[in-house]
C-alpha cells in the first residue's frame, strides 16, 4: 500500500512523498501521508527583499493544486476501504500565531521529507525549502518513514537575509520544542502582514529565506 500511495502521488506531480507516524498528535488517525510540490525556481530567484506578485500568485496556485491532489488521494484511499482526511494546504486558524489545523511541517519532518531548518521551514536535501506541503491523514496501517538528520550546521544565510530580523540562528538536532526558540513570531507576523498590504500580494507571505537557502540553490 505504501508503494501504491507513493506512486499515485508521483503520478500527480509530487516531488517527494513520505509516511509519518502521528499517534503522538492524539488525532483520530495513526498515519499521515506527506507530499510536496516543487516551486518554480525562476520565480523564487526573482524575490528581492520583499515577495513579488508572481510569487504570491504561485503561492495561491500551488496551494490550490495541493488541495486538489489531496482530495484525489483521499478518494484513492477510500477506494481501498481506508478512512482519510485532507488538511488544507493553507488555512490559518490563528493568524497571529501562524497556526493551522495541523502543522504540515511537523508531519513532513516525521515523514522524512526534510529536516527543520533555522527558519522553521522543512529543508529537503535536493531542493531546500522550495516547495509547498500537503498532508492527508489515514487509518491505513502503513510502515512509516523516518526523519532525516539536520544539516543546517553553521549556515547563517536565512538569519542574515530575514527582512524582519526574526530568525535567531539557533540550531537544533531534530526539532524545536517551541517555535520561539528559533524565530521571533511577532516580528515575522508583523512583516508578513505588511507584505500582505503591498500591491499584488494579498497573502501573509515572505519567501526571502526560501530564496537564500543554499540547499535550494543546489539544483538536483
Amino acid at each position: 500500500m505504501k508503494e501504491e500511495i507513493k506512486n499515485f502521488l508521483f503520478s500527480q506531480g509530487a516531488f517527494a512523498v513520505g509516511i509519518a507516524d502521528v499517534r503522538a498528535f492524539n488525532l483520530s488517525y495513526e498515519r499521515a501521508v506527506s507530499f510536496c510540490l516543487r516551486l518554480d525556481d525562476s520565480i523564487i530567484d526573482s524575490i528581492g527583499s520583499t515577495p513579488t506578485p508572481e510569487y504570491a500568485d504561485l503561492y495561491r496556485e500551488i496551494n490550490k493544486k495541493i488541495d486538489e491532489i489531496s482530495e484525489r488521494l483521499v478518494n484513492f484511499l477510500e477506494e481501498f476501504g481506508y478512512q482519510a482526511k485532507l488538511i488544507p494546504a493553507s488555512k490559518i486558524l490563528d493568524e497571529k500565531k501562524l497556526l493551522g489545523e495541523l502543522s504540515h511541517k511537523a508531519v513532513a519532518r516525521l515523514a522524512g521529507i526534510g529536516w527543520q531548518g533555522k527558519n522553521l521551514l522543512i529543508i529537503n536535501p535536493n531542493i531546500g525549502p522550495r516547495f509547498r506541503l500537503g498532508t492527508v491523514l489515514t487509518n491505513a496501517k502503513i510502515e512509516p518513514d523516518s526523519p532525516i538528520k539536520n544539516r543546517c550546521g553553521r549556515c547563517t544565510e536565512c538569519t542574515k537575509a530575514c527582512p524582519a530580523k526574526a530568525i535567531k540562528n539557533v540550531s537544533t538536532k531534530d526539532y524545536y520544542k517551541d517555535r520561539e526558540e528559533a524565530i521571533d513570531l511577532k516580528k515575522c507576523y508583523e512583516k508578513t502582514l505588511y507584505f500582505k498590504s503591498l500591491d499584488g500580494i494579498g497573502a501573509t507571505i515572505c519567501g526571502v529565506c526560501v530564496k537564500v537557502c543554499p540547499w535550494g540553490r543546489k539544483k538536483p
